[in-house]
């Protein structure tokens, strides 16, 4: 099998599709975290996959930034670089709570309740050290790089671009459902997700039909 830019952008874009389904299916039916539930099989394939999943995002944002790199422009690197930081943190939360927190759960449960409580946007009872920082650096990544490169896609008029425009909305959603219950709080994914999804298929699509019309036709072949 010959690597080419051509198949490298459509694996992009089926990346970024299974990253959409990861991200919307790790939160159905996701359970109340604390220091009892962080440590159960469930929470650990969860978080697992929450961190697959940022690597296919990545995976997949790289496509849609490369692909297009003249037509992204100087925001749409801006939004890319803040974007891939947002999905770096994500996959090292992620690997804390699956692999971290449930080694000390039963020794320091006060500490991993209040790194739960950081991670879903609430206010440690303790010092959780610099972990408040990746955590902020998350957020404004994830929020912020979702917004400008949102932002940069709907401008190179390329792929769907109501898919680029949910990218870059998603963060004033996750904003508002931020301050709501927990329950309300796991569809902070779903925006994002549901962009993912279209925008893979978009570049995969937008891939394959570019390569179709490039593809010479030999006089007398049927």
């Amino acid at each position: 099998m010959t690597i080419t830019a051509t198949t490298l952008t459509r694996a992009s874009g089926a990346a970024a599709v299974a990253a959409g389904l990861l991200f919307v299916g790790v939160q159905i039916g996701h359970p109340h975290l604390d220091a009892t539930s962080i440590t159960t099989t469930e929470v650990v394939v969860r978080s697992t996959l929450k961190a697959v999943m940022a690597v296919l995002a990545l995976a997949g944002i790289t496509g849609m930034y490369v692909s297009q790199v003249r037509r992204n422009g100087l925001v749409g690197l801006v939004g890319y670089a803040l974007l891939s930081v947002g999905y770096l943190a994500i996959m090292s939360t992620a690997l804390t709570a699956g692999y971290l927190l449930p080694a000390i759960a039963d020794t320091n449960p006060g500490f991993v309740n209040d790194i739960i409580a950081v991670s879903t946007g609430n206010t440690p009872t303790g010092d959780v050290g610099l972990f408040s920082t990746v955590v902020r650096v998350q957020d404004i990544g994830y929020l912020a790089g979702g917004l400008v490169f949102g932002i940069a896609l709907f401008r190179a008029r390329v792929l769907t671009r109501w898919a680029t425009l949910l990218l870059a909305a998603g963060g004033v959603v996750t904003i508002a459902l931020s301050v709501m219950p927990d329950a309300f709080y796991r569809l902070l994914a779903f925006p994002n997700g549901i962009a993912m999804i279209a925008l893979g298929y978009s570049l995969w699509r937008t891939t394959r039909t570019a390569t179709s019309e490039a593809t010479p036709v030999t006089a007398g072949a049927k």
